[in-house]
């Protein structure tokens, strides 16, 4: 049985010791990432599988080939969550998580598809994985 592959964005410290943590455990991930500069810093940590998108252009929001499980959405800002969650929901039935250290209202993120909104001040939501 093959492995549902995890999604994760990671435009901050946190996103990013997440990253490393799937690495880790070796768990099949890509990361999402609407930037180049991003994408370059995500390979230098080891990600090899990295899904880069025009969040504005809906065409190009193509579901990834291999079966997709949970979503970690880290949040850098309420706009740039929003349209993620716009993008990921249809990928997939099984959980959302957006991870979050600002008090933005569960609501908006609720109504886009997440599952979960976790407050984080540390980041640290490896337990999420077990």
């Amino acid at each position: 049985m093959v492995e549902e592959l995890i999604i994760v964005t990671a435009p901050n410290e946190a996103g990013r010791n997440f990253i490393k943590l799937l690495i880790y455990l070796k768990r099949p991930f890509a990361v999402l990432t609407n930037n180049l500069k991003e994408e370059r810093e995500l390979r230098k940590l080891g990600a090899s599988q990295i899904i880069r998108i025009h969040t504005n252009n809906t065409v190009e929001w193509v579901v990834p080939e291999q079966r997709v499980g949970r979503i970690f959405i880290f949040e850098n800002s309420l706009n740039l969550t929003c349209r993620y969650l716009q993008i990921c929901r249809p990928w997939t039935s099984r959980p959302i998580y957006v991870i979050t250290r600002a008090d933005n209202s569960p609501g908006i993120y609720r109504g886009l598809g997440a599952n979960h909104i976790i407050h984080t001040l540390n980041g640290e939501v490896g337990f999420l994985l077990k």
